[in-house]
């Protein structure tokens, strides 16, 4: 990268920004990477935060530790510009800065060589306020029942710089895992990522040092705070690996605790059946009680659904519990490079949801959540939209889950289950697609393509990148005598039709004019409702 000076870029800037504005409406995680950041690659961040519950604040610093691709005068941290930047230092030696909104500039005449750097922010300040969590990201500050402090972190639509300086986009996160030393008032607890390495006091406050050592996405780096009862067990995997499960519930509620790990052990079984063994063996199967729905955040899953369940044939079932610990398999270990791509996340976690119906219920179960999902399809705009989008743009609504899903659905009735779910298993396995390795759309569709023999880039187009029905026609050509066609299929497909007889494949193709059918009444095409499509009947 060439070394340019960008002192005079921003000449307005003025070192002291105040919290003028505390709305963060306008913010929202990714879209294009700025060709400063594109220069480094973030390997691990250390945080040490002092919690002040009483006045919403924190205080402490962050270290970055990355490394620069090429020689820069520049590096640029993304953090909300209410949050007042201190001091920054690179090897103990303190660093010229300014700020542009909510943008930290690091800037050295003499320039940064390329290789290792760690870099020192200290900062405090009032974080931004959760209007609608965990949708609108920030900080939770509530009490539970009892008049304890309960506090809650969610950052996931306007990204981790709501709280500490980072790199916020999604294509980095840092290889080396996280090392946060949290601050908090004695008697209560503080809820993390990976395994909690010590625990210290001083006067009135204790230090929690929580540690993970895989990479991991920036809006799973958050933290809950309150008056937690830990209940653990063990979980045995698919692999024989023996793994902590623990449960950060509050005080008032422990007497539900054993329950929600039932289900959480139960929920696994089903999970490692269709993605292979939980991803974190090494760390934890961790749920911590929140004040809001709950999250995906990476060991420490979280939790606010108030224990209520719903049966689904003869089991109890919680979403907020089984979507959210879907994601421990596709969100954090099979990571969308850019949130464009967010169906692969929440739409094959949606359709985890219809396994679970499978499970529980058998095919009908699967096949009645599959209709649930169709229904709810607005198609009002593409599922993928493009690229370098943020997730705001990105996450227009509901179709990255529900149409997302019924893709899911269609592909497995295209390739066949001896076909589907193994390839789904190996997206959820490989090396080549999960942890560092992160993924967009056509990473997806090579994997099918590939393991079926078959260019299935016509139809994962068609499905994602438009907002297209399959047009099939139904016209009768004599007596008892029926034509099927279609004027838009992506590639040929296999199609199944009711008639008098039972139900039939067929194979539609554009270059048909029409598959000869035989019924004594009107033909129904897809009756299971494997294809979005219109079907019109002449």
């Amino acid at each position: 990268m060439k070394k340019t000076v960008h002192f005079l870029l921003f000449c307005f800037f003025t070192a002291g920004i105040t919290a003028q504005d505390r709305d963060i409406n306008y913010m929202s995680s990714g879209g294009k990477l700025n060709p400063i950041q594109a220069n480094m690659d973030i390997r691990h961040y250390t945080l040490s935060l002092d919690v002040d519950i009483a006045n919403q604040a924190i205080t402490g610093y962050a270290v970055i530790d990355l490394i620069l691709l090429q020689p820069t005068d520049t590096i640029l941290f993304d953090l909300v510009h209410f949050l007042n930047v201190t001091k920054i230092t690179e090897a103990k030696k303190k660093k010229t800065f300014y700020r542009d909104r909510d943008f930290i500039y690091v800037v050295d005449a003499g320039g940064f060589k390329a290789g290792r750097q760690s870099i020192k922010i200290e900062y405090n300040g009032k974080p931004p306020v959760a209007v609608k969590p965990p949708w609108e990201g920030g900080f939770s500050w509530k009490k539970d029942s009892t008049g304890n402090p309960w506090v809650s972190i969610n950052c996931q639509l306007q990204g981790a710089k709501v709280y500490f300086p980072c790199k916020d986009h999604p294509s980095d996160e840092p290889n080396e895992g996280v090392d946060m030393f949290i601050t908090v008032p004695r008697g209560l607890t503080v809820a993390g990522p990976g395994l909690l390495q010590s625990v210290s006091s001083k006067s009135n406050k204790k230090t929690f040092h929580w540690k993970t050592n895989y990479t991991i996405s920036n809006y799973c780096i958050v933290f809950d705070i309150g008056q937690y009862v830990i209940i653990k067990r063990t979980y045995t995997t698919i692999k024989g690996n023996k793994v902590p499960m623990e449960f950060y519930v509050l005080e008032e509620d422990k007497s539900n605790a054993q329950k929600v790990l039932d289900l959480r052990e139960r929920d696994s079984r089903i999970l490692e059946k269709y993605f292979g063994e939980y991803p974190w063996v090494k760390e934890k199967i961790g749920i911590a009680e929140v004040p809001n729905s709950g999250m995906e955040h990476q060991t420490m899953v979280t939790y606010g659904g108030k224990f209520n369940y719903k049966k689904v044939c003869t089991m109890d079932y919680s979403s907020n519990l089984f979507h959210e610990f879907t994601h421990e398999w596709f969100a954090n270990k099979v990571t969308n490079k850019d949130w464009a791509h967010i169906w692969i996340q929440e739409g094959i976690t949606t359709y985890a949801e219809a396994l679970f119906c499978r499970e529980a219920c058998g095919e009908g179960g699967y096949d009645s959540m599959m209709v649930k999902f169709k229904r709810s399809i607005k198609n009002k705009k593409p599922v993928v939209q493009g690229d370098e989008m943020d997730l705001k743009s990105a996450y227009y609504g509901s179709d990255v889950y529900t149409k997302g899903a019924f893709f899911m659905h269609t592909l497995r009735y295209v390739l066949g289950d001896a076909l589907f779910f193994p390839t789904l298993k190996k997206l959820a396995t490989d090396p080549q697609y999960t942890y560092s390795n992160l993924v967009t759309t056509d990473d997806v569709e090579h994997l099918f393509s590939n393991e079926s023999g078959k260019d299935m880039k016509p139809l994962f187009d068609f499905y994602l990148r438009t907002t297209k029905k399959l047009e099939i026609a139904i016209n009768q050509t004599g007596y008892n005598e029926y034509a099927v066609t279609s004027t838009n299929l992506p590639m040929p497909l296999d199609i199944d039709v009711l008639t008098d007889t039972g139900i039939q494949r067929i194979t539609l193709s554009d270059k048909d004019k029409g598959v000869k059918i035989i019924s004594s009444f009107t033909p129904v095409v897809d009756p299971k409702g494997y294809y979005l499509k219109n079907v019109t009947s002449e």
